[in-house]
């Protein structure tokens, strides 16, 4: 019953809505300023990270800081590229409710490497509601463009098509 409420009323698609483009907000103006900043490089971050998780009292867990070590420092021009860009796409794909789903398991995605890596800014209160979106699944993007996207692709991508059909001659 409650998920039925999630997943398919329109007055939680409505409180969905208002979720959903403050978190695109959020994401969109964090992307924004790294990029027109020009100042943003993710490799102090990704060192101060890495510092922080050996020794007594680590706030970062030893086998994230190794990854960053190992895959993250070595590309840090990659992972700057990927947070000012993915924080800006995530942003705007929110705010307007297309790919929601896959928005929010991006951005979700992002807030946990953020915390894994130490940060305690509003990245918790941003998973929190991401989960809230996802759990929604399309009642999160009913009032946006997901409205007529997902229908479209349903209709007119032969692999998915093809997967409904299947699911439908299940049932």
């Amino acid at each position: 019953m409650i998920m039925d409420f999630i997943r398919n009323n329109k007055v939680a698609a409505g409180i969905w809505t208002i979720l959903r483009v403050y978190i695109g907000y959020a994401w969109f103006m964090g992307g924004l300023g790294k990029i027109t900043g020009g100042q943003f490089d993710a490799s102090g971050f990704i060192q101060g990270a890495i510092a922080n998780s050996t020794g007594e009292g680590a706030t970062v867990q030893a086998w994230w800081g190794s990854f960053l070590e190992v895959a993250a420092l070595p590309n840090a021009g990659l992972f700057t590229f990927m947070v000012m860009w993915g924080e800006l796409l995530v942003g705007i794909a929110l705010i307007l409710g297309i790919f929601t789903n896959f928005a929010a398991l991006m951005g979700i995605t992002m807030n946990f490497a953020f915390l894994f890596s130490g940060t305690v800014s509003t990245n918790a209160q941003m998973v929190l509601i991401t989960v809230f979106l996802l759990a929604a699944g399309y009642n999160a993007g009913r009032f946006g463009l997901d409205r007529w996207v997902i229908p479209f692709l349903r209709n007119h991508t032969p692999i998915i098509k093809d997967k409904v059909k299947k699911e439908v001659a299940v049932a």
